[in-house]
């Protein structure tokens, strides 16, 4: 099916959140990955998102380029016309954009995506991140409001990050103090009042509960996923809203358990981000492949090789493969499986 249009990723995000569940938004940097995630998603009969990080998109551009607008731009063309082939719906996304980035990659393709909605066609991404983690709270809001009218215009979503997501994620460092890992109902509470509920325009937000990029042992990570519920709860109070206001998103979640993920996407988590576990899968994948048919990708003891074995769609199709299996179980842990808006 084609990329979702706003109004059916929207439509995603509000079934999610009406049916306890949460939507996996795995990160891609090669159309192998790309092919891999939709294998994944149309096996596991889910919707999902693809989303793409700052050295992501520098990387589609060409490692030696460094062009990640240019990047970002021929990662959601290639998604965009693949995507046709498969039967579920998928969305596009911009992941962490730090304020050194906003130049070069969130605003030129915002910029991008302006003209073409003026033309009368469709955003080119429907959701993209402004990762004010590294900022004072006050200069995160600030950019966010001058982010969320311009997306609102293209009728795309914005993602914010309040707290600190600890650990690594392509380049954004974070190593916070314990207290900046977990947001506080106060801490929300000001970015409600700066960005409303939804009457400025639409935002998501990543929370923060202890929660750290990269790849960790369980137990070694102390998560609060309860802490996302007090909020909810918080922010329902002080605003007399309905129960669970806020449409939210699960960073840093590698070596979580089955309990921590069913307990944060039932206080409202509706997009979980993966990204280690897949690149794990795909790479362990490749090295099995490689140490098993060692003497047919290599010309050993003067032999010539099997030229099967070497030819990159040999091992690029395993991998692919290994990566979708990891997202098939994504969808499963995330309880989309089963549920595309096309089933």
């Amino acid at each position: 099916m084609p990329v979702a249009t706003p109004d059916q990723y929207a439509e995603m995000l509000d079934r999610a959140k009406a049916g306890g569940f949460a939507y996996p938004a795995i990160n891609v940097s090669s159309s192998q990955s790309i092919n891999a995630v939709l294998q994944g998603l149309a096996e596991a009969g889910s919707d999902g998102i693809l989303q793409v990080t700052t050295g992501g998109a520098d990387y589609f551009a060409g490692h030696t380029v460094k062009a990640r607008a240019t990047g970002a731009l021929a990662m959601a063309k290639f998604a965009t016309e693949v995507a046709k082939n498969y039967p579920i719906t998928v969305a596009l996304h911009t992941d962490h954009c730090p304020k050194p980035a906003l130049e070069d990659f969130v605003l030129p393709l915002l910029a991008a995506s302006e003209e073409q909605v003026k033309a009368g066609g469709e955003p080119i991404f429907q959701s993209h991140m402004w990762d004010g983690s590294a900022v004072p709270l006050g200069e995160n809001i600030e950019i966010a409001k001058e982010l969320l009218p311009r997306l609102k215009n293209i009728n795309a979503i914005l993602e914010v990050e309040i707290g600190v997501v600890g650990g690594e994620e392509d380049g954004v460092k974070h190593e916070g103090t314990n207290d900046a890992l977990y947001t506080t109902t106060g801490d929300v509470a000001q970015v409600v009042e700066a960005l409303g509920l939804g009457d400025q325009g639409r935002w998501i937000a990543a929370l923060t509960f202890g929660n750290v990029h990269g790849v960790y042992k369980p137990g070694n990570v102390k998560l609060k996923p309860e802490l996302l519920g007090e909020i909810q709860e918080g922010i329902a109070a002080k605003f007399g809203t309905a129960a669970k206001p806020l449409d939210l998103v699960f960073h840093g979640g590698s070596g979580s358990t089955e309990e921590e993920i069913a307990l944060a996407v039932a206080n409202g988590v509706i997009k979980m981000n993966i990204d280690t576990d897949t690149q794990y899968a795909f790479t362990r994948s490749v090295a099995g492949f490689m140490f098993s048919n060692y003497d047919g990708v290599l010309k050993v003891d003067g032999e010539v090789g099997n030229k099967k074995a070497y030819d990159p769609r040999a091992w690029g199709k395993v991998a692919e493969s290994a990566m979708a299996a990891r997202v098939v179980e994504a969808t499963q842990q995330l309880g989309s499986a089963g549920k595309s808006l096309g089933v």
